[in-house]
Formats: C-alpha cells, sequence, structure tokens
C-alpha cells in the first residue's frame, strides 16, 4: 500500500512513517517544515526510505500531485496548539480548515486512486469532559469562565442544580463542545474528510487522540504537550509551571501506541467510517506529570503552581476507549512511568530552550490568564 502522510515530518507523522515502512508499506510525506516546529530544516529523524516532498497542504496543485499513485491518506497537516490559537485565529483557521478543504476538494473532483483516510482528531473538541450529578445524573458541564472560578472554585458544576459533580469518560457519542479556535479546526477537519468520504466512497476514519507524549516532540515549541514543556524547564533547572491548583486531568497515551493503532486501521476495513477514541482512559493530573517528571530526572524542582486559570482550560478530559477496544482490539502497551522512562531518555541528547516564559508573557498580553487566586 501507498500511504500518503501529510504533516509527516512532524512528531506523531514521522513515527507513523516508521511503522509504516517497518511493516512493508511505500510512505510519500508532505510538509512544510514550519519554523515553530522545524526551524525550516528536514529533521535528521525522517525515515530515508520514505518519498519527501516539502509543500503546503493549501497548495491544491501540489496536494492534486502528492497524491499520485496513493491508496490511503493520514492527514496529520495541522497548525497545533490551543492557548496560541486564540489569538492567531487566521492562521489556524487558514491551516486546519482551509488546508482540510484543499485535500477535501482534490478528493471530490480530481481523478485519484485513494480509499481510506485516516483524520486524527482531537480530545479538545469535547470541551468539559462530562460527568455525573447525584441529582440530574450525566451532564455535561459548561466550560469555566474567570469569573465562575472565584465563586464556586476550581472544579465544573452542574449546568442544572449548580450542584458538584464528579468526572466521567468522555465516549465518541457525546456532544462536541469546542471552546478554542484549534478544536474548532480539529472538528471541521474530521467532519469535512467523513463527510467527503461517505459523498465519493472512500473509506473515511476518526481517530480523536487524547495527550500523545514521546521522543521528537519540540522541545523548544513553547506551544508543544505539557510532558515536553515540562521536560524543557527541568532541563534548564527551572520549576515546571502549572495553572490552576494542579488538580486539572488529562489522558495520556504513548506516541508508539498510537501510531501502532492508525497503523492497524490502514490494514483492516473494521473501523471503516467509525469514529474512536485513542488514549490511555487513566485520568493524571497535570501537577502529578510535572512530580513524575523530575522524580525521574532526578531533578528536585517541584512543580510551580500558579493558582492562575487560563481562558478555554477544561479541568477534566478522560477517554472512554470501549468502542476501540471492541471494534479493532485497540489496547495500551505502554504503563505511564515506563513511557516517561524512554522520553525522558531519548530527551537527554535532544535540543530544547525553555521558552515557556514567551508562553506565559503573550497570555497575558491577550489578557488570557486570570490573576492568582
Amino acid at each position: 500500500m501507498k500511504i500518503l502522510i501529510t504533516g509527516g515530518a512532524g512528531f506523531i507523522g514521522s513515527h507513523l512513517t516508521d511503522e509504516l515502512i517497518a511493516r512493508g508499506h511505500a510512505v510519500r510525506i508532505l510538509d512544510s517544515l514550519i519554523e515553530q516546529v522545524h526551524r525550516g530544516r528536514i529533521p535528521d529523524y525522517l525515515n530515508p526510505a520514505a518519498e519527501f516532498v516539502r509543500g503546503d497542504i493549501r497548495d491544491r496543485a501540489l496536494v492534486q500531485q502528492s497524491l499520485a499513485g496513493v491508496d490511503a491518506v493520514a492527514h496529520l497537516a495541522a497548525a497545533v496548539g490551543v492557548a496560541q490559537s486564540q489569538y492567531q485565529i487566521a492562521h489556524y483557521a487558514d491551516v486546519n480548515m482551509h488546508g482540510t478543504a484543499v485535500l477535501a476538494d482534490v478528493l471530490a473532483n480530481e481523478r485519484h486512486t485513494v480509499r481510506k483516510t485516516i483524520v486524527p482528531g482531537s480530545m479538545t473538541a469535547y470541551g468539559e469532559g462530562p460527568a455525573e450529578c447525584e441529582r440530574c445524573g450525566r451532564i455535561r458541564p459548561r466550560i469555566r469562565t474567570a469569573e465562575d472560578v472565584t465563586r464556586l472554585g476550581w472544579e465544573p458544576r452542574c449546568p442544572h442544580c449548580a450542584g458538584q459533580v464528579r468526572s466521567v469518560p468522555a465516549n465518541e457519542q457525546d456532544l462536541l463542545l469546542s471552546e478554542s479556535v484549534y478544536s474548532i479546526s480539529k472538528r471541521v477537519q474530521e467532519q469535512v474528510l467523513s463527510h467527503v468520504g461517505r459523498l465519493c466512497g472512500i473509506a473515511s476514519i476518526v481517530v480523536r487522540l487524547f495527550n500523545v507524549y514521546g521522543p521528537r516532540q519540540s522541545l523548544s515549541n513553547p506551544y508543544t504537550g505539557v510532558t515536553a514543556i515540562f521536560i524543557s524547564r527541568l532541563k534548564c533547572d527551572n520549576a515546571p509551571t502549572v495553572f490552576e491548583d494542579g488538580g486539572q486531568t488529562r489522558d495520556f497515551i504513548w506516541v508508539g501506541d498510537v501510531v501502532r493503532t492508525l497503523s492497524d486501521l490502514f490494514e483492516t476495513d473494521r473501523a471503516d467510517g467509525e469514529t474512536l477514541n485513542i488514549a490511555s482512559g487513566v485520568p493524571t493530573s497535570v501537577s502529578d506529570v510535572a512530580n513524575r517528571l523530575a522524580r525521574i530526572m532526578r531533578v528536585n524542582r517541584e512543580p510551580q503552581i500558579t493558582r492562575q486559570f487560563r481562558f478555554g482550560d477544561v479541568r477534566h478530559c478522560t477517554a472512554d476507549i470501549r468502542r476501540a477496544s471492541a471494534s479493532i482490539g485497540f489496547s495500551v502497551k505502554t504503563p505511564l512511568d515506563e513511557g516517561f522512562d524512554r522520553l525522558i531518555h531519548w530527551s537527554e541528547s535532544a535540543d530544547s530552550r525553555d521558552t515557556f516564559d514567551q508562553t506565559v508573557s503573550e497570555l497575558r498580553n491577550f489578557n488570557m490568564l486570570s490573576r492568582a487566586s
């Protein structure tokens, strides 16, 4: 099978390239090598067995050219970063929505051999995760505001009775309550390619990825995943900065488990047309992540708990992974501590710059950080 990976020089895309080539598939990569992630250079880790095309997903002629002879597409090209998307709105909409529309338009209107597309959606599309209220049952808390936090505390409340709630896993049928430009753009990506798949008879699969971590995450990009940001801070002997009280939870999954699953989806038709959560299904607090990484790195730095609220942040979001388990036998192979060990071992020789203060400065400039409470 010949597979096009848009964004294939990136964190997940490069690992997927390695996995597919190891399984005997041919891979073509389309990537623009953006400055913020790649500094305009082809990364050293990129698999030499892959065909590399440098270019922009918004370039229609190049997209059409890149699809020549291709059997399937993994559409990973995207501008990434929840906070940054809130003030670089036109850029995120252009790259993520327009770029996906260009790919979809070519698939709908030009001759090609594509039989399957896989589009990684994002857990951010769920917004605040679902919860259980003793009085009202299963509910969807509204996105918190700074005023909510000041008045009611960090935890979301029931939107019907204002009572306390307990977080529960999000499933694929839950209403999407996107609360950032990034999450809206990822939601558009999955909906557009799913629609075009049905329209044109192309099998389309949406995989909603939760917090993916592992080697090749940029340690110098202040808008990358929280694990990479914390490692960059600790490598420079700075305390990891944790917003709120550190009790917010996320669902972390090792990149190897993700790319193994994506590769399996290319090789089976059991999940064609489906939307699947791909995650560990285990909630982990952000402060716990910071403490675990510091312990493994043997850096005596406790996290700096800012007690500041960042506009648009959700408190809890964990995945219900039962559908993926039933559909394709999905399971997590890499426990969190093992994955952190491997990530930190890789980071010892990886280039890193602690630029997190730049992020905080930008958040303040755009009034996205509340005062400490």
